[in-house]
C-alpha cells in the first residue's frame, strides 16, 4: 500500500513541530480529533500524518489505545509500505552491524534508531530473538519475519513478546518459537565464554548495550577486590575476574541467573576468584556493610528504576539509595561504576545523584569516564529517548 492511498491523521495547530524537527512520535493530545477521530483507526493501521495547515509530514501507524498514538515510518509521501520497504530497512540495519562486528553477535535492530519503531532484534549467530512492542509492528509481523528469513536464513527465531509495554498497546504478552531454538546459546565477550539463556533469561537474553563499558572496566580491576551488583549471569563480574581481579563478589536475586552464573564460572575455571551472594541487592549490600567488607571496585548496573515519567521521583530515590550503599562499601581510592538504563533519567541527573550520595558521606568524587550504549544501539539525534544508557566511572579519593 502506498501512503497516497491511506487515511489522514491530522494534527492540531503547532503540534507538528516535534515531527518537523525529526522526532517520530505523535501523542494522542496532539491529534485534531474533530477532523480525524482516533476512534476511526484500527490499532496498528497505517495513516498519512498531516499538519493543521495540510502539510504532509509522512506516513506511519496508529494506535488509538496508546498515549503515543502514532509513530512515523517514512517521510516520503509516496512510499510503498510493503514487504520491500521493511526488507530495505532491515538490510540497512544489517549493513551497519556487519561493518562493526566480526562475529554475528549484536543488536541487529534498535527500534526508532533503525527506522523501525516498535521492533528490537538481537542476533546470536544463526538464532534471532525478536521483540515486537507496538500494534503497528504487530500488524506487519509476518512481513518482518519473512524479511528476516530472506536476509539471514536463521535456523530459528524466538519471539519474546512478553514485555509489559505490549499491555499499554493492547497486545497480549506471549512467546513464540519459529524453527529450531536452543534453550541456550554460547557467546564470547572480553575473553570469557558465556552460556546465555534465551527463553528463561532477562529480556532478550544478553545485554549487548553494555559491551563497550564492560571492556572499559577491565583496566580498573587488576589485583582488585570487585563487587558486582545486579550481576545477572556474570557479564561484568566474570570479565573482571578474567581481567585479573583478585576476587569478585557477584550479587543477584534470581535463582535462574545464579544457576547460569555457576555454569559460566565453571566453564571459565574462575571458581577460585568468584563468589556468589543470592538475595535482594539492597539487603545484601547492607549485610556486607554490617560485616565491614570493603571493595576496591563496585559496579552497580540495576534494571530501570524509572519506567514511566510518573516514576521519576521514586526512581531517583532508588538510585540514590543504591549509590549510597555502594559508596559505603568502597575502599579509599576505589572505583564506582554506576549505571542507569532508565531513559527518563538524564546523564546529568545520574551524575548529580551519585555526587550527592558521595557528599552525604563527606567523600569526594572524580569522574574518570562516561560510558554510553554500544554502537549497535545507535542514538536518533531527534529522539532523546533512544539515548537511554548512562555509565559513570568514578574514583573516590582517600582525601
Amino acid at each position: 500500500m502506498t501512503s497516497t492511498n491511506l487515511p489522514v491523521l491530522f494534527l492540531k495547530r503547532n503540534e507538528d513541530r516535534r515531527l518537523s524537527a525529526g522526532h517520530l512520535w505523535v501523542y494522542s493530545n496532539e491529534v485534531d480529533t474533530s477532523k480525524s477521530p482516533l476512534s476511526g483507526f484500527e490499532p496498528g493501521s497505517l495513516a498519512v500524518i498531516q499538519s493543521a495547515a495540510g502539510k504532509t509530514l509522512g506516513a506511519g501507524y496508529v494506535n488509538p489505545r496508546s498515549l503515543i498514538c502514532a509513530r512515523l515510518l517514512t517521510r516520503r509521501p509516496r512510499a510503498a509500505l510493503d514487504a520491500g520497504f521493511f526488507e530495505r530497512r532491515l538490510r540497512s540495519a544489517l549493513s551497519l552491524r556487519e561493518s562493526l562486528f566480526e562475529q554475528p553477535y549484536y543488536r541487529l535492530v534498535f527500534g526508532e534508531s533503525d527506522g523501525l519503531p516498535g521492533l528490537v532484534v538481537d542476533r546470536y549467530g544463526t538464532v534471532l530473538v525478536v521483540q515486537i512492542t507496538t500494534a503497528g509492528m504487530e500488524a506487519v509481523r509476518e512481513l518482518l519475519l519473512e524479511a528476516l528469513d530472506n536476509i539471514l536464513s536463521p535456523t530459528g527465531m524466538l519471539l519474546r513478546n512478553d514485555s509489559s509495554v505490549r499491555v499499554l498497546e493492547g497486545l497480549p504478552q506471549e512467546t513464540q518459537v519459529i524453527g529450531e531454538i536452543p534453550e541456550t546459546v554460547l557467546l564470547t565477550e572480553g575473553g570469557v565464554q558465556f552460556e546465555v539463556p534465551l527463553g528463561a533469561g532477562q529480556k532478550t537474553g544478553w545485554f549487548y548495550d553494555q559491551r563497550s563499558n564492560r571492556q572499559a572496566m577491565h583496566k580498573y580491576v587488576k589485583d582488585k577486590q570487585v563487587l558486582d551488583v545486579f550481576s545477572y549471569i556474570g557479564a561484568w563480574g566474570l570479565q573482571a575476574a578474567a581481567a585479573g581481579a583478585a576476587g569478585v563478589c557477584c550479587v543477584d536475586s534470581s535463582p535462574v541467573a545464579q544457576a547460569f552464573m555457576e555454569k559460566n564460572i565453571a566453564a571459565n575455571d574462575l571458581g577460585d576468584k568468584v563468589r556468589l551472594e543470592n538475595g535482594d541487592a539492597f539487603d545484601v549490600l547492607k549485610a556486607l556493610q554490617d560485616t565491614d567488607q570493603r571493595f576496591d571496585v563496585v559496579i552497580v548496573d540495576p534494571p530501570a528504576f524509572i519506567k514511566r515519567r510518573k516514576d521519576i521521583k521514586t526512581g531517583e530515590q532508588g538510585y540514590g539509595r543504591l549509590n549510597r550503599l555502594a559508596l559505603k562499601l568502597l575502599a579509599p581510592d576505589g572505583i564506582l561504576i554506576s549505571c542507569s538504563c532508565s531513559m527518563h533519567l538524564s546523564e546529568e541527573r545520574l551524575q548529580h545523584i551519585v555526587y550527592q550520595s558521595a557528599r552525604k558521606q563527606s567523600r569526594q568524587l572524580q569522574i574518570l569516564e562516561r560510558g554510553f550504549q554500544g554502537v549497535d544501539h545507535p542514538v536518533h539525534p531527534a529522539i532523546p529517548e533512544t539515548a537511554y544508557l548512562k555509565t559513570l566511572f568514578c574514583r573516590v579519593p582517600a582525601t
